[in-house]
């Protein structure tokens, strides 16, 4: 797993979403999206981010899958869940790789979108089933995004934090997704990870990646177990905050993290996504959070 960030120590990456500059004139009234996947692909680079997204820029993380898939009419599954005529996000993530060379690719759990649907069918019983069948059809466009160039395959799953979802079908829907993947795959909580962190470690997946700047109760909890080899992402940058923090805030949270995990173990990104902040300012977090590794990078 640490082979794939040989050479760097405390890789930098984000976990999704920037905020959206929509494309004016000509193009933008074919593609209103383009523009804003080239802005957030252009100031990610510029920050210094290592590992960069295609910016999740295209509706929310919702819509964006289940108004693609056959079986969903609005927020209503309405039938057996197939596969959608093309890949939903594969286009925009091979546009970050031709601009940089670590891209990740992103979707949206299936137990989060389970939950963000009604079932109005007797096709499935109950959300455990839809996660399943959910799972296969993103299994699909997670090969795709690898077979793209992804260098790893984000789930977002912020619903496992809220204890609304069973934790142990949540795994076996998320094995279902990884099961045949080439790349390594990050699972995305979001929150306080108290009711379910042992449960997370164990999900089938190579990196954990975790709030702990909006949460820093969370790294109280991981201190003392043992992540058999996962590596974490470490949020660091309050997504919530409308305020940059300095480089000093940020550094610290990162040298916290250092007394409970190693370098090695580390990846550094903000808590969330931060598609709900000015761009100035999200710009502004995500270079400082890439000037505070520089700098512990050379103490190192």
């Amino acid at each position: 797993m640490n082979g794939l960030f040989s050479g760097i120590t405390l890789p930098t990456t984000v976990v999704g979403s920037y905020p959206v500059v929509r494309g004016q004139g000509l193009s933008g009234l074919l593609d209103p999206y383009r523009a804003a996947v080239r802005t957030a692909v252009a100031d990610q680079l510029a920050a210094g981010i290592d590992i960069i997204s295609d910016g999740q820029v295209r509706g929310d993380m919702v819509k964006a899958f289940t108004s693609r898939l056959p079986g969903i009419r609005g927020t209503e599954v309405i039938g057996t869940i197939s596969p959608p005529s093309g890949p939903i996000t594969v286009g925009d993530t091979r546009y970050a790789l031709s601009q940089a060379p670590l891209v990740k690719g992103i979707l949206t759990g299936p137990t989060t979108l389970s939950f963000a649907l009604r079932i109005a069918t007797p096709v499935y019983r109950d959300r455990g089933e839809l996660a399943i069948d959910l799972a296969r059809v993103l299994a699909g466009e997670a090969a795709s995004l690898a077979a793209a160039g992804a260098a790893i395959i984000q789930v977002d799953e912020p619903i496992l934090s809220t204890g609304a979802a069973d934790i142990h079908r949540a795994r076996d829907a998320l094995g279902v997704l990884t099961r045949d993947l080439p790349v390594p795959v990050c699972l995305h909580v979001c929150g306080d990870l108290t009711p379910v962190i042992d449960e997370l470690i164990a999900m089938p997946v190579s990196i954990l990646d975790f709030e702990f700047a909006h949460a820093a109760e969370n790294l109280a909890l991981c201190r003392d177990r043992a992540f058999g080899g996962k590596m974490v992402g470490f949020g660091c940058v309050d997504s919530a905050d409308p305020v940059a923090e300095p480089v000093g805030t940020i550094r610290s949270r990162i040298e916290e993290g250092l007394s409970v995990f190693d370098p090695g173990q580390l990846l550094i990104d903000p808590d969330c996504g931060l598609r709900m902040l000015p761009r100035d300012t999200a710009f502004l977090k995500l270079s400082r959070m890439v000037e505070a590794v520089r700098e512990i990078r050379e103490e190192l």
